[in-house]
């Protein structure tokens, strides 16, 4: 029997149905999880694509070293990615799984952990045992003194995803059933009394039905037919059709501007908003990428230098995004030449650009009398920026 003979059969038993007053229908609104995900995926990608940005250098007495590791650092990693993807891949990591943890093989290829166990100790270094990188896993275990391993601990993010974040995924999943359910096309089709209810009149209902029922999901627009003996009435309520998107949108942006927040990103970069882009540009360098970018360097401080060549002026520093532009701020650059605060090479490095070795561009220069701090005369043409 198709499923309108059962309905009919439920129509016979209601009375008895409805005798039993504690009984009443409900249905379950599926849970959307992928509002937290989108969230997630919206902030923390924007964190490691500009970290990805960043250039890795090494120096010695102020001048950059282009050793293996500057190559590992700034090219090529491994042999599976470029550096731009594999640091996006690490800080990713780093934030969703807060923490990660970087490996040099024995063919010095720079690889992410994708799991690992740490073994914890009070004198010795912590080891890292069973590291797993895609489908291959390591016998040897690894000690903390050979491996960049960073964490990135956030309590106010852990308790928004696993606790307030699930109003948030309830709230918009009953908003989109809801507008869902207010643009769903509701119909009735019934069959003339005048005839039989057997097996075949109840079956050429059914595949009416489901012939209109494919007809509305694949096309905008479709006309039914009217047959004899079928009768279909459409019930439609426009009262309210579509209005909760504009809402939809809003829970949306709410929960990906809570989590900006609270990873440090102003939620009008996220959002793509003009309104003071440039003061929350600076307040994200500031507050959030450069502490990241300062974790990093430390690490690989520590990591990939001894401390008798650290102590020898050897170390490394990430040069990220900037929001100063020399053209922007010429006259300023001018200002701090010209006044003697600083010289042609440290303004560079204050703009991240590197040094040049020019012993002129070292010196202290009042551009104004065009003579150095001591009081000699130089060339004009050896003052200019």
């Amino acid at each position: 029997m198709s499923w309108l003979g059962s309905i009919f059969q439920r129509n016979r038993d209601l009375p008895s149905s409805f005798s039993t007053e504690d009984e009443i229908f409900g249905f379950e609104v599926e849970q959307r999880a992928y509002l937290k995900q989108l969230a997630i995926e919206i902030c923390i990608n924007f964190i490691a694509r500009t970290v990805a940005q960043s250039d890795f250098r090494i120096m010695q007495n102020k001048n950059r070293i282009r050793d293996n590791w500057d190559y590992l650092l700034n090219v090529r990693p491994n042999t599976d990615s470029s550096a731009s993807d594999f640091w996006q891949d690490a800080i990713y990591k780093l934030i969703h799984e807060q923490e990660v943890l970087i490996i040099l093989n024995d063919s010095d290829d720079l690889l992410i952990a994708d799991s690992f166990i740490r073994e914890e100790r009070a004198v010795y270094p912590d080891t890292f045992k069973n590291v797993t990188v895609k489908e291959f896993t390591f016998m040897r275990s690894f000690s903390m003194e050979e491996v960049i391993y960073l964490t990135y601990n956030n309590e106010k993010l852990s308790r928004f995803m696993n606790g307030m974040f699930e109003d948030f995924t309830q709230l918009f999943s009953r908003m989109v059933e809801s507008s869902m359910f207010a643009n769903q096309v509701r119909a009735t089709a019934g069959i003339e009394s005048t005839q039989k209810l057997d097996e075949e009149s109840l079956g050429k209902l059914q595949n009416f039905i489901d012939r209109m029922f494919k007809s509305f999901r694949k096309n905008a627009f479709a006309i039914v037919p009217k047959l004899k003996g079928f009768e279909y009435d459409e019930i439609t309520d426009g009262s309210n059709g579509g209005r909760s998107i504009d809402e939809i949108t809003k829970v949306l942006d709410k929960a990906i501007e809570y989590v900006a927040e609270l990873l440090g990103i102003p939620s009008v970069i996220v959002q793509g908003s003009l309104s003071d882009y440039e003061t929350a540009l600076k307040s994200y360098i500031k507050f959030t990428y450069n502490p990241l970018l300062k974790k990093i360097s430390d690490e690989l401080n520590a990591k990939l230098l001894d401390k008798k060549e650290y102590q020898l002026g050897k170390h490394i520093e990430i040069v990220g995004i900037q929001v100063k532009s020399v053209t922007e701020n010429a006259e300023a650059v001018d200002k701090l030449v010209a006044s003697g605060a600083y010289t042609r090479n440290e303004v560079r490095e204050k703009f991240g650009d590197e040094r040049v070795d020019d012993p002129e561009l070292d010196k202290y220069v009042i551009t104004k009398n065009y003579q150095t701090v001591e009081g000699g005369e130089t060339n004009e043409s050896k003052t200019t920026v």
